[in-house]
């Protein structure tokens, strides 16, 4: 009897027991098998992919957070500008490539640079004839700034050939006018002349001379003029060549050789070119013969609104009546 209350006893002890632990509220026993930890495992999964569905849908990159994985993708390394197929054939890296671009861009400005400095250097051969003619008329030579040259108009035809005007020029025909009208108020006046029959007597430069030569220059005239105001100096020269070609051919050349060669100025204590001063030249072919002209400021400013040059020019070329006159003399008096 005793054993049977005592075992009575100990039943309802146990029984009390596990009715109070399933009593008790969000506790649950772990199967004995380790289910539970797998049933957790699903659960976050599932919970990892319900996560990153919502986030690909807000940001549109799907692509980069796929399912099933808590973890980013690392972006692919975008491309440097400094990657040429050829260079990275070659197994060279992008900072590489960059390295032999920077130098072959430096080697290629320096080789463009001394190839210009060439080109200039050899376009720049005027310049020492400028300082030799310098040196031989005087440290204080005048030259004109400017020239423009005129090829011969089909009036001087008749003189095309010197071997049907072989006549000499001389002072009286050439210079025999004392005073040139410029207009009602202003003139200009011969201070000096001379004709020489060494046309490198009156002229100056290598080049110059040597185009002179090769004409078969006889004579060249020279006159010098200065206004009656006081305010202009000018000078014409008259060459006398073999035929028309020549003067043609010395005209349109002036157009680069007046840089460093021109006609010789006369001295008058009258009149003078002042060293440095402005000055303009222009070339005229009139048949066989070439007429320069050449005209300043006494004061060797540049000419104003106030200057004329064209009509002091036009007056200034009155010494070719001579030539026209020659002309004349050749085909008659125009009918």
């Amino acid at each position: 009897m005793d054993d049977l209350a005592e075992a009575a006893r100990t039943g309802r002890r146990s029984t009390a027991t596990d009715g109070g632990e399933q009593s008790r509220p969000g506790r649950r026993s772990a199967p004995a098998d380790g289910g539970g930890h797998d049933d957790a495992a699903e659960g976050f999964a599932a919970f990892g992919a319900s996560g990153s569905s919502a986030e690909s849908g807000r940001t549109g990159e799907s692509a980069e957070f796929p399912t099933g994985s808590g973890s980013r993708k690392r972006r692919r390394t975008p491309r440097s500008d400094w990657q040429f197929p050829v260079l990275t054939e070659w197994g060279l890296r992008p900072e590489q490539q960059r390295l032999i671009v920077i130098i072959a861009t430096v080697i290629g400005v320096v080789a463009g640079a001394t190839g210009l400095v060439a080109v200039v250097g050899s376009l720049g051969d005027y310049a020492p004839e400028r300082e030799a003619s310098a040196a031989v008329l005087g440290p204080d030579a005048a030259m004109p700034m400017s020239y423009q040259g005129w090829s011969s108009p089909k009036l001087f035809a008749a003189l095309a050939d010197r071997a049907k005007d072989s006549r000499e020029l001389t002072d009286k025909e050439v210079f025999g006018q004392s005073e040139l009208a410029v207009s009602k108020k202003l003139t200009l006046k011969l201070a000096a002349k001379r004709i020489d029959a060494d046309c490198s007597a009156a002229l100056w430069g290598t080049a110059l001379l040597e185009k002179v030569a090769d004409a078969d220059c006889l004579q060249a005239a020279r006159g010098l003029y200065v206004s009656s105001d006081g305010r202009y100096v000018g000078q014409y020269t008259l060459l006398n060549l073999k035929d028309g070609q020549s003067a043609g051919d010395l005209v349109e050349s002036l157009k680069t050789l007046y840089r460093g060669g021109w006609a010789r100025p006369l001295t008058s204590s009258k009149a003078a070119f002042p060293a440095g001063g402005y000055s303009e030249g222009g070339g005229y072919a009139l048949g066989h013969y070439v007429g320069l002209v050449w005209l300043g400021k006494t004061d060797g400013l540049d000419p104003t609104a106030r200057d004329d040059f064209v009509s002091v020019t036009l007056a200034l070329r009155g010494a070719e009546k001579s030539v026209y006159r020659r002309v004349v003399a050749i085909t008659g008096p125009a009918s």
